[in-house]
C-alpha cells in the first residue's frame, strides 16, 4: 500500500484467499484492505493517536438515510454528549479531492449535521467548520485536536 501524508501506525495484515485483510481496532475484526480502507485506518489512528479523539466516540461506516437511500459515512466522531462532531469522507489515494467529493460529503452531512467536515485521500486533507444556522463553511488550516474541536463548536 502507498505511503500516506499521515503518520505510520502499527498495523496487522493477514490474508484470506486472494484478499489482504487489516485489523480494525474500532470494529474489532479483520476487514478487506482496499485502497480506501488503507486511508480510513490511517485517519482513525491519526485521530486517536495524535489528535486525542476517544476511540469509544468514533464510528466507522455507520449507515444513515438520505433521500430515502441508505448511505454510509466513512468515519464519524462524536462529542461527549453523543452529538456528531466530525464527519470524515475518505477516498483512495488515486481519487482526487474534487468539488464532486466535497458535494458528496456535504450532502451526507445535511442529515448528520456534524459541525466539522474532513475530506481526505490520505495525501490531501481538507477540513471545514460548518455553520448550519448561517449556511457557511470556513476552511480550517488543520484538523483540530479533539479538545480544540469541542472548543471551536461551543
Amino acid at each position: 500500500m502507498q505511503a500516506l501524508d499521515l503518520p505510520p501506525f502499527e498495523h496487522k495484515l493477514t490474508k484470506s484467499g486472494a484478499n489482504s485483510l487489516i485489523w480494525d481496532v474500532l470494529r474489532r475484526k479483520n476487514v478487506v484492505l482496499t485502497p480506501e480502507e488503507w486511508v480510513r485506518q490511517h485517519v482513525v489512528h491519526y485521530l486517536t493517536g495524535y489528535l486525542g479523539y476517544p476511540r469509544g466516540l468514533l464510528s466507522l461506516e455507520r449507515g444513515h438515510a438520505y433521500n430515502q437511500r441508505r448511505k454510509r459515512t466513512d468515519i464519524c466522531a462524536f462529542g461527549p454528549g453523543g452529538a456528531p462532531l466530525l464527519l470524515v469522507e475518505c477516498k483512495a489515494t488515486s481519487v482526487p479531492i474534487t468539488a464532486a467529493v466535497a458535494h458528496q460529503a456535504a450532502t451526507y452531512n445535511q442529515t448528520i449535521a456534524a459541525p466539522l467536515l474532513l475530506l481526505t485521500n490520505g495525501l490531501q486533507h481538507y477540513c471545514w467548520l460548518v455553520d448550519f444556522a448561517q449556511k457557511t463553511n470556513q476552511r480550517l488550516a488543520e484538523i483540530p485536536a479533539y479538545t480544540e474541536a469541542l472548543t471551536i463548536i461551543s
